[in-house]
Order: structure tokens, then C-alpha cells, then sequence
């Protein structure tokens, strides 16, 4: 997954980063942080599948994890 190895970079710079995935890629995601030195990385997990919604139902679900994305990237 590129976005976890973005996110481990990126913190390796000293930036904040998570990684915002759907719950098909949890267990991959972890194996992979894991592997990285970054077990236990916070990342946002969305229901799946999301291509599916409408863009009011994407909207909605996106604005319901707003203020968990503010919190993994000013912690």
C-alpha cells in the first residue's frame, strides 16, 4: 500500500500523516506498518465499499470522520 509507506515517510520527516482506507485493507495496513517500525499507526478506517455511494452519501460518511482525521494529525 503506497499510502502507508507515504505516511511512514512522511512521519519520518517529523509531518503528522494517517492513512484513510476502507476495512478491506486494515489487516494489510497493519502487517505493513508493522513491518516499518510504526506498529500500532493510527489510520482512519472506512466502511467497504464506498464506490458505490452517491456523492451526498461520500460527503456524508467523509464529514463523519472530520474530527477523527484533525486528531491523528495534531497528536
Amino acid at each position: 500500500m503506497c499510502s502507508v509507506h507515504d505516511a511512514v515517510e512522511f512521519e519520518k520527516r517529523g509531518l503528522p500523516a494517517t492513512v484513510i482506507l476502507t476495512q478491506i485493507f486494515k489487516n494489510a495496513a497493519i502487517h505493513q506498518f508493522k513491518s516499518r517500525g510504526m506498529e500500532g499507526h493510527p489510520m482512519i478506517e472506512l466502511p467497504h465499499p464506498i464506490s458505490n455511494l452517491s456523492y451526498e452519501q461520500m460527503h456524508a460518511l467523509t464529514l463523519t470522520y472530520v474530527d477523527q482525521l484533525a486528531r491523528q494529525l495534531t497528536n
